[in-house]
């Protein structure tokens, strides 16, 4: 087995060719079980929450369960730069980085197959579906997860804009929970010269455009809560025909689980109110549902000593980031944190189609881990 920091370079290359978007990791997957596989794990699980993975390296004296995940998979973005591992797959390409990822926590997994725990157990775990929101509730809903539940976890993400190696973290909230949310409201459609024949929703429309960025102003909760207008629209292109129907789409965030109930009981409400002002039908519908991530005090000094003790600089946040990460499932599940992993000033940010993850960043990020891991296991 090559064991060189470029054969996690060339792993996240060969993952970078061939990206599978969230819950359809099939191939990636296989992939990852194969080379978890071959490090003789002490226990091996697979298609935990979809196709979701866990290795899992016991020690042999009682101690904690510390678990590192990673991401699977890639985003519905065309790639435009021109790479010699450039995504085969049209109209789909990791610009999250969660390739990088991968890798990182696969020359973590294999550091640890030679630095066996002497206590406690550690457990390796790649999630699917994360840019969804779907993937960490699934993988603690699992029956298997019992069996690999830890009491801490850790995950990281790559943020450009930052100092390569740089670890931006904080305790207590760290990102935020995230809805969509799409409203369709339903009338009867009339002759445009004749309106009052039919039930437009038009002024339903109005009136949800201008109250929903002001819900927030409604709720006493001290902390971030905020709503922001997605799309809208009304009718069909066809002049003589007054609408029907109408379709407004808003993206819901806060700090907090609780804070994002309190959002959503605000928001439901509003829509109600609407739809029976303007006699329309009403129906929500919910998606890309992201729960808070909340970073444990303790986990956080792991993460700050780790990182100074390789080098790094660290960088402790006043806020939490507006972006959602689908990890708070798992941190709520255990003690847990994950930090901000600068991938250097100047880049394209994520999900730009021209980003790529920078290869240096791989063992930065291995070695954070493994120095965790040192510090609890070893």
């Amino acid at each position: 087995m090559d064991k060189s920091p470029q054969e996690l370079v060339k792993l996240r290359h060969h993952i970078h060719q061939h990206p599978e978007l969230s819950n359809e990791e099939v191939k990636t997957a296989a992939l990852i079980y194969e080379k978890l596989e071959a490090l003789n794990p002490d226990e091996l699980y697979k298609n935990i929450g979809g196709v979701g993975l866990a290795a899992v390296f016991n020690g042999d004296e009682p101690g904690p369960g510390i678990l590192f995940r990673s991401e699977l998979d890639a985003l519905p973005i065309d790639e435009t730069i021109d790479i010699p591992y450039r995504s085969k797959v049209k109209g789909v390409s990791h610009k999250c980085g969660h390739d990088g990822h991968m890798a990182i926590i696969y020359g973590l997994a294999r550091e640890i197959a030679t630095n066996r725990p002497k206590r406690g157990r550690v457990i390796i775990l790649y999630q699917p579906a994360e840019e969804t929101g779907d993937g960490a509730r699934a993988i603690v809903a699992d029956p298997q997860y019992p069996l690999i539940k830890p009491d801490y976890a850790f995950a990281l993400h790559n943020l450009p804009g930052n100092p390569v190696g740089q670890v931006m973290v904080k305790a207590g909230p760290f990102n935020c929970a995230s809805r969509g949310m799409i409203i369709n409201l339903t009338g009867y459609t009339a002759h445009a010269a004749y309106p009052e024949t039919g039930n437009s929703p038009a002024l339903a429309l109005a009136d949800l455009l201008q109250d929903f960025p002001k819900i927030a102003d409604g709720i006493e909760k001290d902390e971030l809560l905020m709503t922001t207008t997605i799309h809208a629209i009304m009718g069909e292109p066809a002049l003589g025909i007054a609408p029907a129907d109408a379709t407004f789409m808003v993206n819901l965030r806060s700090e907090s689980n609780e804070g994002m109930e309190m959002l959503v009981n605000a928001a439901r409400e509003l829509a109600e109110k609407t739809a029976k002002k303007y006699d329309l039908r009403l129906n929500i519908d919910w998606t890309e549902v992201f729960d808070a991530s909340q970073n444990d005090p303790e986990c956080v000094d792991q993460v700050v000593k780790a990182a100074t003790a390789t080098g790094h600089d660290v960088k402790m946040l006043e806020e939490p980031f507006r972006w959602a990460e689908d990890f708070g499932a798992i941190s709520a599940s255990a003690k847990g944190a994950m930090f901000a992993f600068g991938a250097g000033e100047g880049r394209p940010q994520i999900h730009n189609s021209d980003y790529d993850f920078p290869d240096e960043l791989i063992e930065k990020g291995k070695s954070i881990f493994f120095e965790i891991y040192k510090n609890y296991l070893l």
